[in-house]
């Protein structure tokens, strides 16, 4: 059975590949199609004039042996009638022409000597008859032409070809010059018209053969102009996905060949311009990381020296100098906020190099936020809505930084009071950060999250480094999640996080590795910038 449904989807997707490579936008069927008009056009046209020619030469020829004779019985037997012959006459007579070698019936009509009009039909009373003969030739034949120079004779002999139950007939008809009597002929040309028919038919064989023969040489040149195309996609294909060493075999000296030695020369220097973007992305993250390190020693004697003179700034006997107290708070302030921008450029780098990795843990988020703010004494400034027993498997110092950065923007730069909410979605949750203050500018909204930016330009210095949303949403990436932003209806800001319940389910390249690990809350969140 397992075997029987395998054939039958193998089946299927080949008759689906065969579908897509047949689509109406292809350039295989269209290539087929415009070889199939110019053949079918070709072909039809041929035919048609060969059938046209062919036509015009087996009805005239039947057509002239025809009248030839009729003319020569009329002559022979008609014009030897007396100017009134009787019936039995003209019956004879007819008899006699119709015996020729062409077989054709013959009506002849004449007055007796008493004047009445007699007939002569060679099939006897229910033969060719006069009412067979159409009204426009019986008048040609009848009418008296003035005899000219031009014209020597006053009767002449006059044919039509007419349709008598599906059978084309040749209907014949002159007068015996100086007085005798009428004489119409009958011919079928329905041999003729079988001859034709098999002509036709023949014709219209060749044509669709022509068709087919065109439909295959369609092929296989579709077949040799694509290959080299479909190769040329597949490579396209191969270099849009970063296999930057793609190249084209040439053959040939046509323009196919020219195009795949104008892709290889666009590959090799798209891939050196790769390789030398990424040794100096490289290059630059390096001088980063090492700057940052660098600078950790000379912040550590700084941040610690710094922590005395907050100690004497915040002991009450007054030790400090009051003129030189502004400069030290500002000394302090900025080393504080010089190690936050170190911590954070490190931070950065890790992700960049793609060395940032996971520590998972069990958590319940309403407990995770509720330490966050209270780690930085914002329960005040915090309406928190979220119930307990919504857990998730993540890491709880990346989220810890996470909400610090969301929650300290919305207090920093909106109103109070912070609204922080969670809602379950499925496999997902939902923290919403909503502040009351006056929202972020239409124009700034597609940069909160860009590194080292600040909404106003005129004020280019502030207590942030402009990093912390841009950590923040690589935080969120790195769970596999993402952080939106937009503007209440109500007025606000809202900042929108949305995680995956469960982390570890991430793949290397989803998530940046995650690490099997314990890890308790930490509450040295980065603020926000």
């Amino acid at each position: 059975m397992t075997d029987t449904q395998g054939g039958l989807r193998g089946w299927a997707a080949g008759r689906k590949g065969s579908l897509s490579r047949l689509r109406f936008t292809s350039l295989r069927l269209r290539l087929v199609l415009v070889f199939g008009l110019v053949a079918l056009t070709a072909a039809v046209s041929a035919s048609g004039i060969a059938y046209w020619l062919n036509r015009e030469a087996v009805l005239t020829r039947a057509q002239d042996a025809v009248l030839r004779d009729f003319r020569q019985e009329m002559q022979n037997r008609a014009g030897a009638l007396p100017a009134h012959p009787s019936q039995d006459q003209l019956q004879r007579a007819a008899g006699q022409m119709a015996a020729s070698s062409q077989r054709f019936s013959v009506l002849l009509v004449a007055q007796d000597a008493d004047g009445n009009t007699v007939y002569g039909n060679s099939g006897g009373i229910n033969g060719f008859a006069l009412e067979d003969v159409p009204e426009s030739l019986r008048t040609a034949v009848a009418k008296r032409q003035q005899v000219t120079d031009a014209n020597k004779e006053p009767y002449h002999l006059y044919w039509q070809r007419v349709t008598d139950n599906g059978t084309p007939f040749l209907v014949a008809g002159t007068r015996v010059i100086g007085g005798g009597p009428t004489g119409y002929m009958a011919k079928s040309l329905e041999p003729e018209a079988k001859d034709l028919n098999s002509l036709a038919w023949s014709l219209g064989i060749a044509t669709g053969l022509a068709l087919i023969g065109a439909a295959l040489l369609a092929q296989a040149a579709a077949t040799t102009v694509l290959k080299p195309v479909h190769r040329l996609g597949v490579a396209a294909n191969r270099l849009g996905e970063g296999k930057l060493d793609t190249r084209l075999r040439v053959s040939g000296t046509d323009e196919l060949a020219d195009l795949s030695r104008t892709f290889n020369n666009a590959a090799e220097a798209l891939e050196q311009r790769v390789a030398e973007m990424a040794a100096r992305d490289e290059a630059s993250r390096r001088f980063v990381a090492d700057m940052s390190h660098e600078l950790r020693t000379p912040l550590t004697a700084i941040t610690a020296v710094t922590e005395v003179l907050e100690e004497e700034l915040e002991a009450e006997t007054g030790s400090m100098d009051p003129m030189i107290e502004p400069a030290v708070r500002l000394v302090v302030s900025e080393t504080r906020r010089l190690n936050d921008l170190v911590e954070n450029l490190m931070e950065v780098t890790r992700f960049d190099a793609g060395t940032a990795r996971l520590v998972l843990d069990d958590v319940d988020i309403a407990d995770q936020i509720t330490a966050c703010i209270d780690a930085r004494a914002w329960l005040d400034a915090v309406d928190l809505d979220a119930e307990r027993g919504i857990h998730a498997r993540i890491d709880p110092r990346r989220l810890d930084v996470i909400l610090a950065n969301l929650i300290g923007n919305a207090l920093k730069h909106g109103g109070s009071p912070v609204r922080v909410s969670v809602r379950e979605a499925g496999e997902t949750m939902e923290i919403q950060v909503r502040d009351h203050g006056p929202g972020i500018p239409e124009d700034v909204l597609p940069h909160v999250f860009d590194r080292f930016y600040k909404a106003s330009a005129s004020r280019p210095r502030s207590e942030g480094s402009g990093l912390g949303l841009s950590i923040a949403l690589e935080n969120a990436h790195i769970h596999g999640g993402e952080i939106t932003a937009a503007n209440s209806p109500e007025g606000g800001a809202v900042f929108t996080l949305r995680l995956p319940r469960d982390a570890s389910q991430l793949t290397e390249e989803d998530g940046g590795g995650p690490e099997n690990g314990q890890s308790g809350r930490n509450g040295s969140g980065k603020e926000g910038s």
